[in-house]
């Protein structure tokens, strides 16, 4: 995948805009963080990703999820964007969407079917 086909995926969800974070690419939700690339390894930064989930996704396939230092003590997984699959990252950008979305957005995206 390549943060334009992230884009693509992410667009689609109500509400979602182009931003910036830490001076890389991002997407947000009426100003609320969804997601960024991170440009050092090329990995989608997922938040809201408990960390036992984290764990065992990094477990069982290492070669697309992984976590920094940076990222250790966070809710939080990386996901490299050359080996991710592109139904993963739009389960991951649904799943926060829903938690920063307005609720209206989300009862009008659940209405569409």
């Amino acid at each position: 995948m390549t943060w334009d086909d992230v884009c693509a995926i992410a667009l689609a969800f109500p509400g979602v805009e182009e931003s910036t974070a830490y001076g890389t690419p991002a997407l947000r939700v009426k100003g609320r963080f969804l997601t960024r690339l991170r440009l050092e390894d090329n990995s989608l930064v997922l938040v809201d990703v408990p960390v036992d989930e984290r764990e065992m996704l990094i477990e069982a396939d290492p070669t697309v999820f992984h976590v920094t230092a940076h990222y250790k003590d966070h809710p939080a997984v990386l996901a490299r964007l050359d080996t991710v699959h592109p139904g993963t990252v739009r389960a991951f950008l649904e799943r926060r969407w829903r938690t920063v979305a307005p609720r209206r957005a989300v009862k009008g995206w659940d209405q569409r079917g």
